[in-house]
């Protein structure tokens, strides 16, 4: 069980993004598309931020799925797209290999859909890889969501662990005195995380007095830590 109490942090983790692809998400029912693509480019940005290795793999683009969201492109415009035919993205070696070139035994997982190419991933990884799987609910979408609900029950009992984008990016940064990537949480929150990057903004305009056009840029106030 001490596996489960380690928090993530930037060097104990990669993160993979299974088959977001258009096709695959006209398909979801268990989560608004939009929130669903927003959710998924800021956990991006955020393995970016933190260097975090990030392996993408489609299924079908050409003859069913289409490419990758462009707005995921443009996060990681130099990673190799791994393309597959098999729903389970462990069954192809190149997956496999690209895993295992990062060192990593923490993966955590944003694909489509939650009960088919996410579970039958995250159990394969766990059971022969001997990987700890981090599932991030809510950028990753089920055709219905009963589907999404019990494809998550059923990765929980066999011990995957459950999160959200958000508390990804946080557990990754833990310390505001962190400056490092500071900036870069702060901008993912304001543009990705819906009222917390308001009352970001209002904190950086209303408490710590900044111009409403450079709080959108820069990083105002002489503490962040006072501002999270």
């Amino acid at each position: 069980m001490s596996k489960y109490l380690e928090v993530l942090t930037p060097k104990n983790s990669q993160l993979i993004i299974i088959d977001q692809q258009p096709q695959m998400a006209f398909g979801v029912q268990s989560i608004d598309r939009q929130v669903l693509k927003n959710n998924v480019v800021g956990l991006a940005k955020a393995a970016k931020a933190f260097k975090v290795p990030t392996t993408i793999t489609t299924v079908e683009t050409e003859s069913f799925s289409g490419h990758t969201y462009p707005e995921l492109l443009a996060v990681f415009p130099e990673n190799k797209i791994l393309e597959r035919t098999s729903m389970n993205s462990w069954d192809d070696q190149n997956v496999r290999d690209a895993l295992a070139a990062n060192g990593r035994k923490k993966v955590v997982v944003a694909g489509l859909w939650t009960e088919v190419c996410n579970t039958t991933f995250a159990l394969c990884a766990m059971l022969e890889g001997d990987y700890e799987i981090y599932m991030v609910a809510d950028a990753s979408g089920g055709t219905s969501v009963d589907a999404h609900k019990y494809a998550m029950d059923r990765m929980v009992q066999a011990g995957v662990v459950p999160v959200t984008w958000q508390q990804v990016l946080l557990e990754w940064q833990r310390d505001w005195a962190r400056r490092d990537t500071y900036d870069a949480v702060m901008a993912i929150v304001k543009e990705h995380s819906g009222a917390y990057g308001m009352g970001v903004d209002y904190a950086y305009t209303m408490v710590h007095k900044a111009p409403e056009r450079v709080s959108h840029g820069q990083r105002i106030g002489p503490n962040p830590a006072k501002v999270s």
